[in-house]
């Protein structure tokens, strides 16, 4: 299990909600050092601390291990689809363009 993903994805998420690592260790219970260790990927939490990083976080279960589920990229697809469906269409439509654009370039054509 690549440990690195997960520590990877609460540090773009604490960082999202403008928390330093000492007050999510604070809220969650932690000491910083033990939460820098696990944004490192040295350590893997509890699944009680994963709950409440997750919890502390706003975030679900499926946002922090989408890179490690192989069932990732269809959690990615669905958190995409939120929060594409939240645009107003003409901002969809700008966006889908870019995706069909990338799309159009990429090594493999589609």
């Amino acid at each position: 299990m690549g440990l690195e993903s997960i520590g990877k994805n609460i540090r773009k998420f604490r960082v999202a909600n403008h928390l330093r690592l000492e007050d999510l260790a604070e809220k969650v219970g932690l000491s910083v050092n033990y939460v820098g260790a696990l944004e490192r990927g040295e350590k893997l939490p509890s699944l009680e601390t994963f709950i409440n990083i997750a919890n502390c976080l706003q975030v679900t279960s499926n946002e922090l291990l989408a890179d490690e589920l192989t069932t990732g990229y269809q959690i990615k697809d669905c958190l995409l689809t939120e929060k594409l469906n939240g645009l107003a269409v003409e901002d969809r439509e700008r966006i889908y363009d870019v995706i069909d654009t990338l799309l159009r370039h990429s090594k493999q054509q589609i």
